[in-house]
Protein backbone atom coordinates (compact mmCIF):
# COMPACT_ATOMS: atom_id res chain seq x y z
CA UNK A 1 0.00 0.00 0.00
CA UNK A 2 1.31 3.43 -0.87
CA UNK A 3 2.52 5.10 2.31
CA UNK A 4 2.71 1.86 4.30
CA UNK A 5 6.10 0.19 4.43
CA UNK A 6 7.98 -2.58 6.22
CA UNK A 7 8.68 -1.57 9.80
CA UNK A 8 11.58 0.72 10.62
CA UNK A 9 13.38 0.94 13.99
CA UNK A 10 12.18 -2.48 15.14
CA UNK A 11 8.49 -1.87 14.39
CA UNK A 12 6.33 -4.20 12.29
CA UNK A 13 5.10 -1.60 9.82
CA UNK A 14 5.60 2.12 9.34
CA UNK A 15 3.26 4.74 7.91
CA UNK A 16 4.68 7.83 6.19
CA UNK A 17 2.10 10.49 7.06
CA UNK A 18 3.01 13.09 4.35
CA UNK A 19 1.92 10.61 1.66
CA UNK A 20 -1.70 10.77 2.85
CA UNK A 21 -2.05 14.57 2.58
CA UNK A 22 -4.39 14.69 5.61
CA UNK A 23 -3.16 18.03 6.91
CA UNK A 24 -0.32 19.10 9.19
CA UNK A 25 1.79 16.02 9.95
CA UNK A 26 2.31 16.90 13.66
CA UNK A 27 -1.44 17.43 14.22
CA UNK A 28 -2.45 14.21 12.44
CA UNK A 29 0.16 12.18 14.36
CA UNK A 30 -0.92 13.62 17.73
CA UNK A 31 -4.58 12.84 16.94
CA UNK A 32 -3.84 9.21 15.91
CA UNK A 33 -1.68 8.58 19.00
CA UNK A 34 -4.30 10.13 21.32
CA UNK A 35 -7.14 8.07 19.88
CA UNK A 36 -5.24 4.79 19.57
CA UNK A 37 -6.69 1.81 21.44
CA UNK A 38 -4.77 -1.50 21.49
CA UNK A 39 -6.82 -4.34 20.01
CA UNK A 40 -6.36 -8.01 19.05
CA UNK A 41 -4.10 -7.03 16.12
CA UNK A 42 -2.09 -3.90 17.09
CA UNK A 43 -0.52 -3.53 20.53
CA UNK A 44 1.37 -0.23 20.31
CA UNK A 45 2.12 2.86 18.24
CA UNK A 46 5.02 5.33 18.37
CA UNK A 47 5.37 8.70 16.68
CA UNK A 48 8.72 9.65 15.12
CA UNK A 49 8.82 12.91 13.09
CA UNK A 50 6.81 12.23 9.90
CA UNK A 51 6.32 8.54 10.68
CA UNK A 52 4.06 6.37 12.80
CA UNK A 53 5.49 2.98 13.78
CA UNK A 54 3.07 0.16 14.60
CA UNK A 55 3.72 -3.01 16.57
CA UNK A 56 1.51 -6.06 15.98
CA UNK A 57 0.38 -8.25 18.87
CA UNK A 58 2.75 -11.21 19.14
CA UNK A 59 0.02 -13.77 19.87
CA UNK A 60 -1.88 -12.70 16.74
CA UNK A 61 1.28 -12.85 14.65
CA UNK A 62 1.91 -16.39 15.88
CA UNK A 63 -1.68 -17.41 15.21
CA UNK A 64 -0.80 -16.83 11.54
CA UNK A 65 1.51 -19.83 11.63
CA UNK A 66 -1.56 -21.96 12.29
CA UNK A 67 -2.87 -21.02 8.88
CA UNK A 68 -0.64 -23.69 7.35
CA UNK A 69 0.92 -21.89 4.35
CA UNK A 70 -0.01 -24.40 1.66
CA UNK A 71 1.30 -24.10 -1.92
CA UNK A 72 -1.62 -21.76 -2.70
CA UNK A 73 -0.90 -19.46 0.28
CA UNK A 74 -0.50 -15.91 -0.99
CA UNK A 75 -2.65 -16.45 -4.06
CA UNK A 76 -6.05 -14.76 -4.36
CA UNK A 77 -9.11 -14.74 -6.59
CA UNK A 78 -9.18 -11.02 -7.47
CA UNK A 79 -8.96 -11.80 -11.20
CA UNK A 80 -11.50 -14.62 -11.31
CA UNK A 81 -13.46 -14.68 -14.55
CA UNK A 82 -11.01 -12.28 -16.27
CA UNK A 83 -8.63 -13.00 -19.12
CA UNK A 84 -5.24 -11.41 -19.79
CA UNK A 85 -2.91 -11.82 -22.75
CA UNK A 86 0.74 -11.20 -21.89
CA UNK A 87 3.02 -10.78 -24.88
CA UNK A 88 6.68 -11.16 -24.04
CA UNK A 89 10.12 -12.37 -25.17
CA UNK A 90 9.32 -11.94 -28.88
CA UNK A 91 12.78 -12.43 -30.43
CA UNK A 92 13.45 -11.96 -34.13
CA UNK A 93 14.00 -15.19 -36.01
CA UNK A 94 17.40 -15.11 -37.73
CA UNK A 95 18.60 -12.14 -35.70
CA UNK A 96 20.42 -12.28 -32.38
CA UNK A 97 18.52 -12.98 -29.16
CA UNK A 98 19.89 -9.99 -27.30
CA UNK A 99 19.71 -9.31 -23.58
CA UNK A 100 16.69 -7.06 -24.09
CA UNK A 101 14.76 -10.15 -25.16
CA UNK A 102 16.08 -11.93 -22.06
CA UNK A 103 14.71 -9.15 -19.81
CA UNK A 104 11.34 -9.33 -21.56
CA UNK A 105 11.32 -13.13 -21.09
CA UNK A 106 12.16 -12.95 -17.38
CA UNK A 107 9.73 -10.11 -16.55
CA UNK A 108 6.97 -11.59 -18.74
CA UNK A 109 7.35 -15.02 -17.11
CA UNK A 110 6.97 -13.37 -13.71
CA UNK A 111 3.83 -11.47 -14.80
CA UNK A 112 2.25 -14.64 -16.21
CA UNK A 113 2.78 -16.43 -12.87
CA UNK A 114 1.60 -13.39 -10.92
CA UNK A 115 -1.68 -13.03 -12.82
CA UNK A 116 -2.34 -16.78 -12.54
CA UNK A 117 -1.81 -16.62 -8.78
CA UNK A 118 -4.43 -13.84 -8.63
CA UNK A 119 -7.07 -15.93 -10.40
CA UNK A 120 -6.74 -14.56 -13.95
CA UNK A 121 -6.89 -16.78 -17.01
CA UNK A 122 -3.50 -16.10 -18.60
CA UNK A 123 -2.49 -16.52 -22.23
CA UNK A 124 1.30 -16.30 -22.55
CA UNK A 125 2.07 -15.19 -26.07
CA UNK A 126 5.36 -15.05 -27.95
CA UNK A 127 5.03 -12.65 -30.89
CA UNK A 128 8.00 -13.61 -33.04
CA UNK A 129 9.74 -11.25 -35.43
CA UNK A 130 9.18 -13.73 -38.26
CA UNK A 131 8.30 -11.36 -41.11
CA UNK A 132 9.80 -8.41 -42.89
CA UNK A 133 12.38 -7.56 -45.51
CA UNK A 134 15.13 -9.43 -43.60
CA UNK A 135 13.48 -12.67 -44.77
CA UNK A 136 13.87 -11.56 -48.34
CA UNK A 137 17.56 -11.07 -47.57
CA UNK A 138 17.88 -14.49 -45.89
CA UNK A 139 16.07 -16.20 -48.77
CA UNK A 140 18.51 -14.57 -51.20
CA UNK A 141 21.47 -15.47 -48.95
CA UNK A 142 20.30 -19.05 -48.35
CA UNK A 143 20.72 -19.86 -52.05
CA UNK A 144 24.38 -18.85 -51.74
CA UNK A 145 25.36 -19.75 -48.13
CA UNK A 146 22.67 -22.14 -46.86
CA UNK A 147 23.33 -25.67 -45.60
CA UNK A 148 20.46 -28.03 -44.76
CA UNK A 149 22.67 -29.91 -42.28
CA UNK A 150 23.68 -26.75 -40.38
CA UNK A 151 20.08 -25.55 -40.46
CA UNK A 152 18.79 -28.68 -38.76
CA UNK A 153 21.64 -28.70 -36.23
CA UNK A 154 21.06 -25.12 -35.01
CA UNK A 155 18.55 -23.15 -37.10
CA UNK A 156 18.80 -19.91 -35.11
CA UNK A 157 22.60 -19.78 -35.37
CA UNK A 158 22.75 -20.79 -39.04
CA UNK A 159 20.10 -18.28 -40.19
CA UNK A 160 21.87 -15.55 -38.23
CA UNK A 161 25.20 -16.40 -39.93
CA UNK A 162 23.52 -16.19 -43.35
CA UNK A 163 21.89 -12.89 -42.40
CA UNK A 164 25.27 -11.37 -41.42
CA UNK A 165 26.94 -12.55 -44.67
CA UNK A 166 24.15 -11.44 -46.99
CA UNK A 167 23.99 -8.03 -45.27
CA UNK A 168 27.65 -7.54 -46.16
CA UNK A 169 26.85 -8.51 -49.76
CA UNK A 170 23.95 -6.03 -49.82
CA UNK A 171 26.22 -3.20 -48.65
CA UNK A 172 28.60 -3.91 -51.53
CA UNK A 173 25.94 -4.61 -54.18
CA UNK A 174 22.59 -2.71 -54.24
CA UNK A 175 21.13 -5.45 -56.48
CA UNK A 176 21.19 -7.91 -53.53
CA UNK A 177 18.91 -5.57 -51.56
CA UNK A 178 16.62 -5.08 -54.55
CA UNK A 179 16.38 -8.86 -55.04
CA UNK A 180 15.57 -9.27 -51.31
CA UNK A 181 12.81 -6.65 -51.62
CA UNK A 182 11.29 -8.48 -54.61
CA UNK A 183 11.46 -11.78 -52.72
CA UNK A 184 9.66 -10.36 -49.66
CA UNK A 185 6.98 -8.83 -51.90
CA UNK A 186 6.35 -12.33 -53.31
CA UNK A 187 6.06 -13.62 -49.74
CA UNK A 188 3.51 -10.91 -48.89
CA UNK A 189 1.54 -11.83 -52.01
CA UNK A 190 1.38 -15.46 -50.84
CA UNK A 191 3.67 -16.97 -53.51
CA UNK A 192 4.15 -20.56 -52.28
CA UNK A 193 7.61 -20.97 -53.83
CA UNK A 194 8.81 -17.92 -51.86
CA UNK A 195 7.12 -19.10 -48.64
CA UNK A 196 8.20 -22.76 -48.63
CA UNK A 197 11.69 -22.31 -47.13
CA UNK A 198 10.50 -19.60 -44.75
CA UNK A 199 7.95 -22.02 -43.23
CA UNK A 200 10.69 -24.58 -42.52
CA UNK A 201 12.98 -21.92 -40.98
CA UNK A 202 10.20 -20.68 -38.74
CA UNK A 203 9.15 -24.15 -37.52
CA UNK A 204 12.75 -25.19 -36.77
CA UNK A 205 13.44 -21.91 -34.92
CA UNK A 206 10.29 -22.24 -32.77
CA UNK A 207 11.29 -25.81 -31.85
CA UNK A 208 14.77 -24.64 -30.77
CA UNK A 209 13.39 -21.68 -28.79
CA UNK A 210 10.85 -23.91 -27.00
CA UNK A 211 13.71 -26.11 -25.73
CA UNK A 212 15.65 -23.08 -24.49
CA UNK A 213 12.63 -21.51 -22.79
CA UNK A 214 11.99 -24.81 -20.99
CA UNK A 215 15.49 -24.58 -19.48
CA UNK A 216 14.56 -21.09 -18.27
CA UNK A 217 11.32 -22.48 -16.77
CA UNK A 218 9.23 -20.40 -19.18
CA UNK A 219 6.26 -21.80 -21.13
CA UNK A 220 4.21 -20.15 -23.86
CA UNK A 221 0.60 -20.97 -24.72
CA UNK A 222 0.79 -19.41 -28.17
CA UNK A 223 3.64 -18.85 -30.61
CA UNK A 224 2.40 -16.22 -33.01
CA UNK A 225 4.27 -13.64 -35.05
CA UNK A 226 4.05 -10.77 -37.46
CA UNK A 227 3.49 -13.29 -40.26
CA UNK A 228 0.32 -14.59 -38.58
CA UNK A 229 -1.46 -11.24 -38.66
CA UNK A 230 -3.91 -11.80 -41.50
CA UNK A 231 -3.73 -9.31 -44.37
CA UNK A 232 -7.51 -8.90 -44.10
CA UNK A 233 -7.16 -7.50 -40.54
CA UNK A 234 -4.54 -5.01 -41.70
CA UNK A 235 -6.75 -4.00 -44.63
CA UNK A 236 -9.78 -3.64 -42.33
CA UNK A 237 -7.73 -1.44 -40.00
CA UNK A 238 -6.57 0.77 -42.90
CA UNK A 239 -10.11 1.01 -44.27
CA UNK A 240 -11.46 2.07 -40.86
CA UNK A 241 -8.70 4.68 -40.45
CA UNK A 242 -9.50 5.98 -43.95
CA UNK A 243 -13.26 6.17 -43.28
CA UNK A 244 -12.60 8.11 -40.08
CA UNK A 245 -10.41 10.58 -41.99
CA UNK A 246 -7.34 9.75 -39.92
CA UNK A 247 -4.97 8.93 -42.80
CA UNK A 248 -2.80 11.45 -44.65
CA UNK A 249 -1.06 10.59 -47.90
CA UNK A 250 2.55 11.80 -47.87
CA UNK A 251 4.50 11.08 -51.06
CA UNK A 252 2.71 7.76 -51.51
CA UNK A 253 3.10 6.63 -47.89
CA UNK A 254 0.10 6.52 -45.57
CA UNK A 255 0.52 8.18 -42.18
CA UNK A 256 -1.55 9.07 -39.10
CA UNK A 257 -0.64 12.48 -37.69
CA UNK A 258 -0.22 12.26 -33.91
CA UNK A 259 1.68 15.53 -33.42
CA UNK A 260 -1.24 16.93 -31.41
CA UNK A 261 -0.30 14.37 -28.71
CA UNK A 262 3.47 14.96 -29.17
CA UNK A 263 3.88 11.52 -30.77
CA UNK A 264 5.02 12.58 -34.23
CA UNK A 265 3.69 10.96 -37.40
CA UNK A 266 2.95 7.23 -37.44
CA UNK A 267 3.66 5.53 -40.79
CA UNK A 268 0.97 2.92 -41.49
CA UNK A 269 1.92 1.77 -44.99
CA UNK A 270 5.11 2.26 -46.99
CA UNK A 271 5.28 3.74 -50.48
CA UNK A 272 5.68 0.34 -52.13
CA UNK A 273 2.43 -0.83 -50.50
CA UNK A 274 4.05 -3.28 -48.05
CA UNK A 275 2.98 -3.32 -44.43
CA UNK A 276 5.21 -2.23 -41.57
CA UNK A 277 5.52 -3.19 -37.92
CA UNK A 278 2.88 -0.72 -36.68
CA UNK A 279 0.26 -1.84 -39.22
CA UNK A 280 0.80 -5.45 -38.22
CA UNK A 281 0.57 -4.55 -34.52
CA UNK A 282 -2.74 -2.74 -35.06
CA UNK A 283 -4.18 -5.55 -37.19
CA UNK A 284 -2.89 -8.11 -34.68
CA UNK A 285 -4.52 -6.38 -31.69
CA UNK A 286 -7.90 -6.21 -33.47
CA UNK A 287 -7.63 -9.87 -34.48
CA UNK A 288 -6.68 -10.89 -30.91
CA UNK A 289 -9.63 -9.08 -29.39
CA UNK A 290 -12.01 -10.76 -31.83
CA UNK A 291 -10.50 -14.16 -31.03
CA UNK A 292 -9.90 -13.97 -27.26
CA UNK A 293 -12.18 -11.16 -25.95
CA UNK A 294 -9.48 -10.31 -23.39
CA UNK A 295 -10.03 -8.01 -20.38
CA UNK A 296 -6.44 -6.80 -20.50
CA UNK A 297 -3.47 -7.17 -22.85
CA UNK A 298 0.06 -6.46 -21.65
CA UNK A 299 3.09 -5.87 -23.90
CA UNK A 300 6.43 -6.47 -22.14
CA UNK A 301 8.71 -4.37 -24.33
CA UNK A 302 11.85 -2.28 -23.73
CA UNK A 303 11.51 1.41 -22.86
CA UNK A 304 13.34 2.13 -26.15
CA UNK A 305 9.99 1.30 -27.78
CA UNK A 306 7.97 3.74 -25.63
CA UNK A 307 7.10 5.95 -28.61
CA UNK A 308 6.11 3.02 -30.83
CA UNK A 309 3.77 1.61 -28.14
CA UNK A 310 2.29 5.07 -27.44
CA UNK A 311 1.57 5.56 -31.16
CA UNK A 312 0.11 2.06 -31.44
CA UNK A 313 -2.23 2.52 -28.44
CA UNK A 314 -3.23 6.05 -29.55
CA UNK A 315 -4.15 4.91 -33.08
CA UNK A 316 -6.40 2.17 -31.64
CA UNK A 317 -7.98 4.73 -29.30
CA UNK A 318 -8.63 7.08 -32.26
CA UNK A 319 -10.23 4.15 -34.07
CA UNK A 320 -12.71 4.14 -31.15
CA UNK A 321 -12.18 0.58 -29.97
CA UNK A 322 -13.43 0.57 -26.36
CA UNK A 323 -10.94 -2.19 -25.44
CA UNK A 324 -7.97 0.02 -26.45
CA UNK A 325 -8.03 1.38 -22.88
CA UNK A 326 -7.20 -2.11 -21.55
CA UNK A 327 -3.82 -2.30 -23.34
CA UNK A 328 -0.77 -1.81 -21.15
CA UNK A 329 2.92 -1.38 -21.87
CA UNK A 330 5.19 -2.85 -19.16
CA UNK A 331 8.58 -1.39 -20.05
CA UNK A 332 12.11 -1.95 -18.76
CA UNK A 333 15.60 -0.46 -18.98
CA UNK A 334 18.74 -1.72 -20.68
CA UNK A 335 21.24 -4.36 -19.58
CA UNK A 336 24.86 -3.41 -19.99
CA UNK A 337 27.91 -5.62 -19.91
CA UNK A 338 26.39 -9.03 -20.52
CA UNK A 339 29.02 -10.71 -22.62
CA UNK A 340 30.41 -14.21 -22.24
CA UNK A 341 34.09 -14.89 -21.64
CA UNK A 342 34.41 -15.48 -25.37
CA UNK A 343 32.91 -12.13 -26.32
CA UNK A 344 29.53 -10.62 -27.08
CA UNK A 345 26.36 -12.56 -26.38
CA UNK A 346 24.42 -13.26 -29.53
CA UNK A 347 22.20 -16.23 -28.67
CA UNK A 348 20.05 -17.23 -25.72
CA UNK A 349 21.74 -20.61 -25.40
CA UNK A 350 25.10 -18.81 -24.92
CA UNK A 351 23.71 -17.04 -21.85
CA UNK A 352 22.27 -20.29 -20.44
CA UNK A 353 25.47 -22.29 -21.07
CA UNK A 354 27.69 -19.57 -19.61
CA UNK A 355 25.50 -19.26 -16.48
CA UNK A 356 25.64 -23.04 -15.93
CA UNK A 357 29.39 -23.22 -16.58
CA UNK A 358 30.28 -20.31 -14.28
CA UNK A 359 28.19 -21.88 -11.50
CA UNK A 360 29.61 -25.37 -12.10
CA UNK A 361 33.17 -24.06 -11.71
CA UNK A 362 32.16 -22.29 -8.49
CA UNK A 363 30.61 -25.49 -7.06
CA UNK A 364 33.69 -27.59 -7.90
CA UNK A 365 35.78 -25.43 -5.55
CA UNK A 366 34.26 -27.32 -2.59
CA UNK A 367 35.19 -30.93 -3.40
CA UNK A 368 33.35 -32.59 -0.48
CA UNK A 369 30.05 -30.84 -1.11
CA UNK A 370 30.40 -31.30 -4.86
CA UNK A 371 30.87 -35.07 -4.46
CA UNK A 372 27.58 -35.29 -2.51
CA UNK A 373 25.46 -33.63 -5.21
CA UNK A 374 23.35 -35.82 -7.44
CA UNK A 375 23.37 -34.52 -11.02
CA UNK A 376 25.68 -31.50 -10.45
CA UNK A 377 25.21 -30.28 -14.05
CA UNK A 378 21.46 -29.85 -13.55
CA UNK A 379 21.97 -28.15 -10.17
CA UNK A 380 24.60 -25.80 -11.66
CA UNK A 381 22.19 -24.92 -14.48
CA UNK A 382 19.34 -24.12 -12.05
CA UNK A 383 21.53 -22.04 -9.72
CA UNK A 384 23.13 -20.24 -12.68
CA UNK A 385 19.75 -19.35 -14.18
CA UNK A 386 18.52 -18.24 -10.73
CA UNK A 387 21.58 -15.97 -10.51
CA UNK A 388 20.82 -14.39 -13.89
CA UNK A 389 17.12 -13.91 -13.08
CA UNK A 390 17.62 -12.44 -9.61
CA UNK A 391 20.19 -9.96 -10.90
CA UNK A 392 17.70 -8.93 -13.56
CA UNK A 393 14.70 -8.55 -11.24
CA UNK A 394 16.40 -7.16 -8.11
CA UNK A 395 16.05 -3.48 -9.06
CA UNK A 396 13.08 -1.55 -10.46
CA UNK A 397 12.54 -2.79 -14.01
CA UNK A 398 12.79 0.68 -15.58
CA UNK A 399 16.39 1.02 -14.31
CA UNK A 400 19.31 0.19 -16.57
CA UNK A 401 21.72 -2.19 -14.88
CA UNK A 402 25.17 -3.64 -15.50
CA UNK A 403 25.32 -7.42 -15.47
CA UNK A 404 28.07 -8.92 -13.33
CA UNK A 405 29.07 -12.60 -13.62
CA UNK A 406 30.94 -12.55 -10.26
CA UNK A 407 27.85 -11.28 -8.46
CA UNK A 408 25.69 -13.85 -10.24
CA UNK A 409 27.69 -16.78 -8.84
CA UNK A 410 28.10 -15.43 -5.28
CA UNK A 411 26.43 -17.29 -2.40
CA UNK A 412 26.59 -14.16 -0.25
CA UNK A 413 24.44 -11.04 -0.28
CA UNK A 414 21.20 -10.62 -2.18
CA UNK A 415 21.94 -13.06 -5.00
CA UNK A 416 20.20 -15.97 -6.71
CA UNK A 417 22.54 -18.64 -5.26
CA UNK A 418 21.90 -17.24 -1.75
CA UNK A 419 18.15 -17.66 -2.29
CA UNK A 420 18.54 -21.25 -3.49
CA UNK A 421 20.84 -22.01 -0.55
CA UNK A 422 18.20 -20.70 1.91
CA UNK A 423 15.55 -22.96 0.35
CA UNK A 424 17.86 -26.00 0.35
CA UNK A 425 18.68 -25.49 4.05
CA UNK A 426 14.98 -25.35 4.92
CA UNK A 427 14.28 -28.45 2.82
CA UNK A 428 17.00 -30.41 4.63
CA UNK A 429 15.45 -29.98 8.09
CA UNK A 430 12.78 -32.68 7.83
CA UNK A 431 15.34 -35.09 6.30
CA UNK A 432 17.71 -34.46 9.21
CA UNK A 433 15.02 -34.71 11.92
CA UNK A 434 12.88 -37.75 11.07
CA UNK A 435 12.13 -38.32 14.80
CA UNK A 436 9.91 -35.19 14.76
CA UNK A 437 7.78 -36.41 11.87
CA UNK A 438 4.96 -36.51 11.08
CA UNK A 439 4.23 -33.13 12.63
CA UNK A 440 0.87 -32.87 14.45
CA UNK A 441 -1.88 -30.63 12.96
CA UNK A 442 -1.06 -26.89 13.35
CA UNK A 443 -3.70 -26.37 16.04
CA UNK A 444 -1.92 -28.94 18.22
CA UNK A 445 1.54 -27.38 17.94
CA UNK A 446 2.56 -25.40 21.00
CA UNK A 447 3.98 -22.11 19.68
CA UNK A 448 4.36 -20.36 23.05
CA UNK A 449 8.14 -20.81 22.90
CA UNK A 450 8.20 -19.03 19.53
CA UNK A 451 6.30 -16.03 20.92
CA UNK A 452 9.27 -15.33 23.20
CA UNK A 453 11.77 -15.12 20.31
CA UNK A 454 12.39 -11.93 18.32
CA UNK A 455 13.86 -14.09 15.52
CA UNK A 456 10.70 -16.20 15.26
CA UNK A 457 8.51 -13.12 15.45
CA UNK A 458 10.27 -11.57 12.45
CA UNK A 459 9.96 -14.75 10.36
CA UNK A 460 6.29 -15.20 11.20
CA UNK A 461 5.53 -11.53 10.55
CA UNK A 462 7.14 -11.84 7.12
CA UNK A 463 5.13 -14.99 6.38
CA UNK A 464 1.97 -13.09 7.25
CA UNK A 465 2.79 -10.24 4.84
CA UNK A 466 3.30 -12.47 1.78
CA UNK A 467 -0.30 -12.21 0.44
CA UNK A 468 0.06 -8.41 0.45
CA UNK A 469 3.39 -8.63 -1.38
CA UNK A 470 1.57 -10.50 -4.17
CA UNK A 471 -1.25 -7.91 -4.32
CA UNK A 472 1.20 -4.99 -4.46
CA UNK A 473 3.18 -6.70 -7.25
CA UNK A 474 -0.03 -7.06 -9.28
CA UNK A 475 -0.63 -3.33 -8.90
CA UNK A 476 2.91 -2.25 -9.82
CA UNK A 477 4.01 -5.06 -12.20
CA UNK A 478 7.33 -4.91 -10.33
CA UNK A 479 9.21 -8.18 -9.71
CA UNK A 480 11.70 -6.29 -7.50
CA UNK A 481 9.20 -6.18 -4.59
CA UNK A 482 8.95 -9.98 -4.59
CA UNK A 483 12.76 -10.34 -4.82
CA UNK A 484 13.18 -7.94 -1.86
CA UNK A 485 10.63 -9.95 0.12
CA UNK A 486 12.33 -13.30 -0.66
CA UNK A 487 15.69 -11.84 0.41
CA UNK A 488 14.28 -10.41 3.67
CA UNK A 489 12.76 -13.79 4.50
CA UNK A 490 16.03 -15.61 3.66
CA UNK A 491 18.05 -13.23 5.85
CA UNK A 492 15.56 -13.63 8.73
CA UNK A 493 15.87 -17.42 8.46
CA UNK A 494 19.67 -17.22 8.40
CA UNK A 495 19.67 -15.00 11.53
CA UNK A 496 17.40 -17.44 13.39
CA UNK A 497 19.20 -20.61 12.32
CA UNK A 498 21.46 -21.07 15.34
CA UNK A 499 19.34 -19.34 17.98
CA UNK A 500 16.34 -21.49 17.03
CA UNK A 501 18.05 -24.75 16.09
CA UNK A 502 15.90 -27.82 15.47
CA UNK A 503 18.59 -30.51 15.53
CA UNK A 504 19.88 -31.04 19.05
CA UNK A 505 16.90 -29.38 20.78
CA UNK A 506 15.93 -31.77 23.57
CA UNK A 507 12.53 -30.21 24.29
CA UNK A 508 10.50 -31.93 21.55
CA UNK A 509 7.62 -29.42 21.74
CA UNK A 510 10.07 -26.60 21.05
CA UNK A 511 11.76 -28.58 18.27
CA UNK A 512 8.41 -29.32 16.59
CA UNK A 513 7.29 -25.69 16.83
CA UNK A 514 10.54 -24.57 15.20
CA UNK A 515 10.36 -27.22 12.49
CA UNK A 516 6.77 -26.20 11.79
CA UNK A 517 7.81 -22.55 11.45
CA UNK A 518 10.74 -23.42 9.15
CA UNK A 519 8.54 -25.67 6.98
CA UNK A 520 6.04 -22.81 6.66
CA UNK A 521 8.93 -20.53 5.70
CA UNK A 522 10.11 -23.07 3.10
CA UNK A 523 6.60 -23.17 1.55
CA UNK A 524 6.34 -19.39 1.35
CA UNK A 525 9.91 -18.87 0.10
CA UNK A 526 9.28 -21.58 -2.52
CA UNK A 527 6.04 -19.85 -3.58
CA UNK A 528 7.86 -16.51 -3.98
CA UNK A 529 10.60 -18.20 -6.03
CA UNK A 530 8.06 -19.95 -8.28
CA UNK A 531 6.34 -16.59 -8.79
CA UNK A 532 9.71 -15.37 -10.11
CA UNK A 533 9.77 -18.47 -12.40
CA UNK A 534 12.64 -19.99 -10.39
CA UNK A 535 12.64 -23.72 -9.67
CA UNK A 536 13.41 -24.08 -5.92
CA UNK A 537 16.04 -26.76 -5.26
CA UNK A 538 15.75 -29.38 -2.49
CA UNK A 539 19.47 -30.26 -2.46
CA UNK A 540 22.68 -28.68 -3.68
Amino acid sequence: YSGVDYGKKGADFTIALPRFKLGKVEDVAAKVVAQFQPDEHIESITHDKAFLHFQCKSTTVHALTHEAPSPCYGSNTSGEGKKVIIEYSSPNIAKSFHVGHLRSTIIGGFLANLYKSCGWEVISMNYLGDWGTQFGLIATGFQKYGSQEELEKDPIKHLFEIYVKVNKDAEADPEVKAEAGRWFKRMEEGDESALKNWRVWRALSVKKYTEEYERLNIQFDVYTGESMVGKEWQDKALARLDEMGLIDDVEGAKIVNLEKWKMGKAVIRKRDGTSIYLTRDIGGAIERYEKYKFDKMIYVVSSQQDLHLSQFFKVLELMQFPWAASLQHVNYGLVQGMSTRKGTVVFLDQIIKEAAQVMHEQMQKNEDKYAAIEDPERVALEIGITGVKIQDMAAKRINNYTFNWDRMKSFEGDTGPYLQYAHVRLSSLSRKNPHLLPLPPPSQIDTTSLAESAHAREIVFLLGTYPDVVKVALKTHEPSGVVTYAMRLSHAISSAWEALAVKGEEDLDKARARLWMYESARDVLGAAMRLLSIRPLERM
